[in-house]
């Protein structure tokens, strides 16, 4: 269940630095300017671990992109794909293969209610594109609502419903993307000062929103079941039900994405199993085979998979439900029920990573708010917990993210790879990782967060004393 320590390898300093320079040389990487980024040159990993040439082991906090659900080299999925790249290594989509079909039953039986067909993409941006598509054609209308924070990827679509400043420099203004604020309330838009109320106000504030824009107009709405790269925002009660409500008495498509919710992150096979909603539509990727092949999908509920039984579906994809990419997902799903890792991520969630976390809170005055489930947490930094004020101004950059940058530093001195976003630093390791390798990771957060704590009022006050 839990995942193995990592094998040791022998240092190779010039082997690293061959990486680097080809990479400098011919790889253009995504969301960087290119000449201010030092990519770490990796030479492998294994379970809750990577390190680098230099010898250097970082405990994966980040879980990469928070995909590795299962960890780095999960033995019984990368056998599958080797046995799979023996029998068939792709086929064209138009064809039933096995391993593409057992792939989408997996998937299918782990939804909610009727989501029982599977479109397959490469990825979550992707399986986003086809939902948004599949709900204007099943309602005939233009737009499609998001929530401000949020991420949903970076194809045409889906950047123009992601509310983070990545979409600044794609947005047309002119995609009939429509946003609007989620709950959140440590920074409530609304003056709620519990969850009923963060709750109720904010789905006031969406049907408004609805009434202005026209609820003819709307095709669907569109939220994170729990908000991932925009801080781990986990819904209040009654939330989500009563999105589904609106969507209802409006004719709306109601679309959760579980990219980077699904598959075991929140302690459950999909996050919307917490909150007893089914919607229409679900996008999932990273987690349905911990990355390990390119691979994404949308669950599609029998009302709007049965649009398409006379009438051709007008989107597809060369690599859809590649038979390496399916082979890898099986392997994933079946691994993850006889090992126990989503009932592993809840226990681990409840019983060490959240009661740790609001320890650590209690002792260092940058830590605003602690909250997640799972494997699935975020702390939020401040400069002063009385005012909430951020410890980086928001999307900052340069001189303005450096306590960010070293508290990043910090961890990774530490022997830990952190996820990192704005404010905020993100506890997301493997699904199967043990309490030992959390504990481990904890431990070093923790002494991490004491660079944090020198840039706060408190640490002023006590520096004028």
């Amino acid at each position: 269940m839990t995942s193995t320590s990592p094998r040791t390898t022998v240092p190779d300093p010039a082997a690293g630095e061959a990486v680097r320079a080809a990479d400098r040389a011919h790889v253009f990487h995504s969301w960087s300017a290119q000449g201010l980024i030092e990519p770490l040159p990796v030479a492998g990993g294994e379970g809750s671990y990577f390190w680098d040439y230099d010898g250097n082991r970082y405990l994966d906090f980040s879980s990469q992109l928070v995909n590795t659900n299962i960890g780095h080299q999960h033995p019984k999925v990368v056998a599958a794909i080797q046995e799979q790249a023996g029998r068939m290594c792709t086929m064209a989509p138009g064809f039933a293969v096995d391993v593409r079909a057992e792939a989408a039953r997996l998937v299918a039986e782990r939804t909610p209610g009727d989501l029982d067909k599977i479109f397959w993409t490469n990825g979550g941006a992707e399986a986003v594109e086809n939902a948004v598509r599949m709900a204007k054609l099943h309602t005939g209308r233009p737009k499609v609502m998001s929530a401000y924070r949020s991420y949903h990827g970076h194809t045409a679509a889906a950047i123009h419903l992601t509310g983070d400043p990545r979409r600044w420099a794609n947005d047309t203004g002119a995609a009939g993307a429509v946003h609007f604020f989620g709950p959140h309330l440590y920074r409530s838009h609304f003056y709620a000062e519990t969850e009923e109320q963060e709750s109720q106000r904010a789905l006031a504030h969406l049907e408004e929103t609805i009434a202005y824009e026209g609820p003819g107009t709307i095709a669907a709405i569109i939220l994170e079941t729990i908000a991932g790269t925009a801080g781990v925002l986990v819904p209040p009660p009654g939330y989500l039900a009563g999105v589904r409500d609106i969507c209802d008495r409006h004719g709306i498509v109601f679309i959760l994405d579980e990219v980077m919710a699904g598959f075991g992150r929140s302690g459950a096979w999909f996050a919307a199993d917490h909150f007893g909603v089914t919607p229409d539509l679900i996008t999932f990727a990273k987690g349905v085979n911990s990355g390990y092949v390119p691979l994404g999908g949308v669950a599609i509920n029998g009302e709007i998979a049965a649009r398409f039984d006379r009438r051709p579906y007008p989107g597809g994809l060369t690599y859809s439900g590649h038979p390496l990419a399916c082979g890898s997902a099986v392997a994933t799903i079946n691994t993850m029920a006889e090992e126990g890792i989503v009932e592993n991520s809840a226990r681990i969630g409840e019983s060490v990573i959240g009661p740790a976390l609001r320890e650590i809170a209690e002792r260092h005055p940058s830590v605003g708010e602690v909250r997640g489930m799972g494997t699935f947490w975020a702390l939020d930094l401040v400069r002063d917990k009385a005012t909430r004020e951020p410890l980086v101004p928001y999307n900052a950059s340069g001189p303005d993210n450096a306590p960010m940058a070293e508290f990043a530093a910090a961890c990774k001195r530490g022997g830990l790879w952190p996820f990192v976003n704005m404010n905020r630093t993100h506890v997301v390791p493997p699904c199967n990782i043990s309490e030992s390798e959390a504990k481990e990771g904890l431990a070093v957060l923790d002494e991490a967060l004491s660079v944090a704590d020198a840039h706060t009022a408190e640490a002023g006050a006590s520096a004028r004393g």
